[in-house]
Parts: structure tokens; C-alpha cells; sequence
């Protein structure tokens, strides 16, 4: 359903139960940042290895990818808010067991895995409550705008004041306060959302959500636009080559991380203020195809200045993705949002981590990082002509019906 006024972002935090989930997801978020970096120091102190370390951090992302395909239809088969209040309560769990000091290294990893895996049918339902929560399009969308800038803004805090706040209450207390947001996150959400019945009856197969997203036209486009983030995050692996290149120091390297988040909010807010739901869905192929030229201006070897301009920029128009996302669970219906929205979660990680790694393996091969992410953006604006054009022949046709 859509309205003829466009709203406002504060419109949708006069809903209650889009305040609590978003409140619940913000302060969740911030929670697990502290983690992330209390687990990095925590292992590098007790091992020496940045190889482990590495791969400890590894397992907070790894996880979510089995779980985001099978798991998360859990979502569609129990009622979501349960789901989501149980989810919450057994990571807090979790977390405060890793919290304890002393806690061995091999139990800190198989309760990282263990978090991550209970976390994936959680986030499904936290994504398909919201659908719920709003009847109207266009305020979802607004909704979604809000999610976008504050999951970003969190990030920037955590880069910002992280390692700080770690190095000053110290490695426990730090995973206990992440501990802590899951208790209050399944706290806002049980009191403050209120309970539906589940939204399928349970009867399909555990992975079928893959064939029903992947055999749909106007789905397929949409997990194409996700899917090109791949390389548009290329000089986020690459920031302390690019930072070492370009001889500003390690304490560039932050800025270089937090230019594209920063950027994210920035255009996140834009769009939402001046672009209407129509407009920007128009517009999803020019918004794609920007990012892929900004990482194509670093064949000039820009410095520190004019290289945090262009990922600023590249940032502001990755927001596109806020439109992707919510188009993509509007068109699935209720019954399938959970196992659907796993599937594209899955995806879009999976081409992070994957570009990630090519963009490193391209820097060692050209010699330069500056010469790869130009390479990266190369072939994104190629790919981001093609999915533009796919997009045309969907945008504006109902959506097809999924396959059984």
C-alpha cells in the first residue's frame, strides 16, 4: 500500500514497535562491535598471533553463512517475535560465558560459532517483523533508511572508540556489556512488539528458499545489485596498503575505514529527504554504476584528502542498497521473508568476503593497491551496466510469484 505524501524518517519511529526493534538492533550492535575488538586484543595477548587472531575474527562473520541459508527459516516457522526474544536471550548467554576471565581459547571460538549460528534466524525475524510492522511502503522504506543509518553510525562508533573503551574497562567487562545489550534487546522486543502467529506452516524444504529467490526474475536483479557491494568494498580490505602507498601513516587507516560508512550515512539521509520510494527505485542502475567510478578515479593516485572524498562518495551512493534490501523483502511474501532475506544476507556477505579477498590478491599481482581498486571499480561499472539493464526489464512489472 502506498500513500500519496511521502513521510518523513520520524514517522516511523512514532511507531512502538519499529522503536523497539530498532532500539533493541542499535544497542545490540554497538554490543557486538565491543566484541569484535575485545576478542582481537583478547587473542593477540594471549597468543601472539596475528594469524589466529585473524582467524577468530574470521569466525564472527564465517557462521552467519550457513546459518543465514538454513537457519533463518526458522523465521517463517515459529512466531517471529519468539524467535527473536530467544535468539537475543541465548547469545547473551553465550557472550557472558565468554566473558568469564580464563575462559579457554578453544571454547572462546566454538562459542563465537555458536553465537553467530543462533544469531541468523534472529535477524531474519528482526527484518521480517519490520516488514510486518508497517502497512505502507513507502514508510517502511523510511524505516529502513533509519536501520541504514544507524547500523552504520555504530560502526563508526566502534571504529572510533572501541579499542578505547576496551583498553579502559578491559576485555571482560567489555563482553559482558555486549552480553548485557542481548538481555535488554529480548527485553524491548517481548515487552514493546507484539506477538503474531507464525507465518508458514512449516512445510518446506530446509534450502528451498534458495531455488524460490534464484528461479525469480525480479528477485534475481535485486540480489544482483546487492552482490556488486563485492567490489565496492575492495579498498576497505585494502586500507593499510593504501594508507602505507600514499605514506600517510597508520593512523590514516581508520579514516580510510570510516569514509565509506560515513559517506553510507550521509546518502542514506539525502535519498530519504529528497528522493522519493519511485524515484530511487528508477534510479537503483545510475546509483550502482557511482561507486564503480569513484574507485576508478584512484588510477590518478589520489592522496589522503582527495581518496577519503572518493570513498565518502562511493559511501553516499552505496546507500542505493537500502532500496535493494526493501524492495526485495516486500516483494517476497510473508510466508517466505525469513528463509528469502537469509538468502540474501548470505549472498551479499559471501561477495564482501569475496572481494575482499580478490582485491587483495589483484594489490599483490598489479603491485599497487591504487591500481587495484581501480581495477575493481573497472569491472563493477561493466557489471553495474548489466544488472542496470536487467533492472529495466523488471522495474515496473508486478513481481512473479515464487516458485512452490
Amino acid at each position: 500500500m502506498k500513500t500519496n505524501a511521502a513521510p518523513r524518517m520520524t514517522a516511523a519511529l512514532a511507531n512502538r514497535e519499529f522503536r523497539a526493534l530498532w532500539l533493541a538492533e542499535v544497542q545490540s550492535l554497538i554490543g557486538d562491535q565491543l566484541t569484535i575488538v575485545a576478542l582481537a586484543i583478547l587473542v593477540y595477548d594471549r597468543t601472539g598471533s596475528a594469524l589466529l587472531s585473524a582467524v577468530v575474527y574470521s569466525l564472527t562473520f564465517l557462521p552467519a553463512l550457513a546459518g543465514g541459508l538454513g537457519l533463518s527459516q526458522l523465521a517463517d516457522r515459529y512466531p517471529r517475535r519468539t524467535v527473536l526474544v530467544v535468539s537475543s536471550l541465548i547469545q547473551g548467554v553465550l557472550i557472558a560465558i565468554m566473558a568469564i576471565p580464563g575462559t579457554p581459547l578453544a571454547l572462546l571460538c566454538g562459542l563465537v560459532v555458536l553465537a553467530r549460528l543462533v544469531n541468523a534466524p534472529g535477524n531474519a525475524a528482526q527484518n521480517a517483523l519490520t516488514r510486518e510492522v508497517f502497512t505502507d511502503d513507502d514508510l517502511y522504506l523510511k524505516s529502513q533508511d533509519i536501520r541504514g543509518i544507524s547500523t552504520n553510525t555504530a560502526m563508526l562508533l566502534g571504529l572510533a572508540g572501541g579499542g578505547l573503551l576496551v583498553s579502559q574497562v578491559g576485555v571482560s567487562w567489555a563482553l559482558a556489556l555486549d552480553a548485557a545489550t542481548f538481555l535488554l534487546s529480548a527485553a524491548l522486543v517481548r515487552f514493546s512488539v507484539s506477538r503474531r502467529a507464525a507465518a508458514s506452516d512449516g512445510t518446506g524444504s530446509w534450502f528451498g528458499a534458495v531455488k524460490q529467490v534464484f528461479g525469480n526474475r525480479h528477485l534475481r536483479v535485486l540480489v544482483w545489485f546487492s552482490w556488486l557491494v563485492g567490489l565496492a568494498v575492495v579498498p576497505e580490505g585494502l586500507a593499510a596498503p593504501l594508507a602505507a602507498e600514499m605514506g600517510v601513516g597508520k593512523q590514516a587507516v581508520g579514516w580510510l575505514l570510516a569514509a565509506d560508512p560515513l559517506g553510507f550515512v550521509i546518502g542514506a539521509f539525502l535519498l530519504s529527504r529528497f528522493v522519493s520510494a519511485e524515484q530511487r527505485r528508477k534510479l537503483l542502475g545510475v546509483l550502482a554504476a557511482l561507486p564503480m567510478v569513484a574507485l576508478i578515479a584512484f588510477a590518478l593516485q589520489p592522496g589522503l584528502i582527495p581518496a577519503l572524498l572518493l570513498l565518502a562518495a562511493a559511501g553516499a551512493a552505496g546507500a542505493y542498497l537500502i532500496t535493494v534490501s526493501a524492495t526485495f523483502i516486500t516483494w517476497v511474501p510473508n510466508e517466505l521473508r525469513g528463509g528469502a532475506g537469509g538468502v540474501y544476507r548470505t549472498g551479499l556477505r559471501v561477495a564482501q568476503g569475496v572481494g575482499a579477498g580478490l582485491g587483495g590478491l589483484a594489490a599483490d599481482r598489479l603491485g599497487a593497491a591504487t591500481s587495484a581498486i581501480a581495477l575493481a571499480g573497472v569491472v563493477g561499472l561493466l557489471l553495474a551496466v548489466l544488472v542496470a539493464l536487467s533492472w529495466g526489464h523488471v522495474n515496473g512489472s508486478s513481481p512473479e510469484p515464487l516458485l512452490s
